[in-house]
């Protein structure tokens, strides 16, 4: 199941100007700088289009129509950026990547566009670009969460935790501070330490919908549902349309098993956003749940082809092979997923258990020895890989002649 730490484009805001901000249900009249003639816009249109070529499969399709949008309307930001999203979702990484920087070009300081250009260099494993990228983006943006996979990736996570704690310790009632050093110990699994940090962020800006989310994953993981529900309202309270918070909610009636209530809101975003995977992910595990789990494997797979950058649909769709017996298809499975995230504990321990019920002890020791080796693992799935290394290497007793 797939909680979203923060969705960087579900309050999309259209920059007109500097310091100007128009509501996205707004169209805008935009400057042709070639004739200095004003032209009608409407960037909600053009994306709502794309969006449902996406919804229905049609993925060239909407970069197509985006495209000659773009082409058509320049300077408007929030449909260029979403037509760098499509590139990257369809693995064109250079385009994605240009389209990021044309729109810097004229927009220097969007944030939203520095952490989308983070992601291109993550994924072609240029940690330092990416890692420059992401620092840019902060504070307003949820990169924090990239900053830590990656801070893992270069091995220089304590240094970076060090830095933040450092910052946040300095400046106790600056709530950015608070935020990031609770997405920090979220990210590496200190739920309890990441509440005492959202919690100060609130109570000098009862308002930021990062700390409302962050606090709402960190009682998730404390199982305290009812405070996580909470923390999601208050969230759609300020922004009723906000896709991290709408995705975490179901993601929580799911753990509570109120699979109705997680039905409606999950499809509700996924409605909102159908070009990013975390909500296929969570109504493939619903789907699961109900026992249709081929259903699910369809909403893995659908998942993976409109965002196949991030590593928990292959976890899902790994874990539901091992389960019904279909190990081969599993391995198959994660290790696509580790060549996206090759530090996440989760795939190695899965694909340990799958290499370890075809018998292949040896390479089923490797990868529990790399699940209990990673950052971002459980403590307690950690603990289980170690003893499972434990017992792989265990020298068997000799049979009796």
């Amino acid at each position: 199941m797939r909680r979203v730490a923060w969705s960087l484009c579900a309050a999309v805001v259209l920059t007109i100007g500097p310091g100007i901000r128009a509501s996205a249900d707004t169209p805008t009249v935009i400057l042709n700088p070639e004739n200095n003639i004003t032209l009608p816009s409407d960037p909600q249109a053009a994306m709502q289009a794309a969006r449902e070529r996406v919804a229905a499969g049609n993925l060239v399709g909407a970069i197509t129509g985006l495209q000659s949008y773009v082409e058509t309307h320049p300077g408007e930001i929030s449909p260029e950026r979403l037509l760098g999203d499509l590139y990257y979702r369809k693995g064109e990484l250079s385009r994605a990547e240009a389209t990021y920087r044309h729109i810097l070009e004229y927009a220097p300081g969007d944030k939203e566009t520095h952490n989308r250009l983070g992601s291109v260099f993550a994924t072609e494993n240029r940690v330092d670009d990416a890692i420059a990228e992401f620092n840019r983006s902060l504070p307003g943006t949820d990169s924090v969460p990239d900053l830590v996979r990656l801070h893992m990736r270069k091995g220089d996570l304590d240094s970076y935790k060090r830095d933040k704690q450092r910052i946040a310790d300095t400046f106790p009632t600056d709530p950015e501070a608070q935020s990031e050093l609770g997405e920090i110990y979220e990210a590496t699994n200190l739920p309890e330490v990441a509440i005492r940090y959202f919690k100060r962020a609130l109570d000098v800006d009862p308002g930021s919908l990062i700390a409302l989310n962050g606090l709402g994953l960190s009682y998730m993981d404390e199982h305290d549902y009812g405070q996580a529900l909470a923390q999601f309202k208050t969230c759609l309270l300020h922004d009723a349309y906000n896709y991290a918070c709408m995705d975490n909610m179901g993601a929580t009636y799911l753990e509570m098993t109120q699979f109705n209530q997680a039905d409606g809101i999950l499809r509700q975003a996924h409605q909102l956003f159908p070009e990013r995977g975390e909500a296929l992910v969570n109504l493939g595990y619903l789907t699961d749940s109900r026992g249709d789990w081929k259903k699910a494997v369809v909403y893995y797979v659908e998942a993976m082809t409109v965002y196949p950058y991030s590593a928990d649909a292959y976890i899902d769709l790994g874990y539901t092979y091992n389960v019904h017996g279909l190990y081969q298809l599993a391995q198959s499975a994660l290790i696509k997923g580790l060549a996206v995230a090759p530090e996440d504990g989760r795939l190695h321990f899965l694909l340990g258990d799958a290499y370890a019920r075809q018998g292949n002890n040896t390479l089923a020791a490797a990868q529990y020895r790399a699940a209990a080796l990673a950052q971002n693992l459980d403590p307690g799935v950690k603990r289980v890989a170690q003893e499972r290394v434990a017992a792989l290497e265990r020298p068997r007793p000799k049979a009796t002649p």
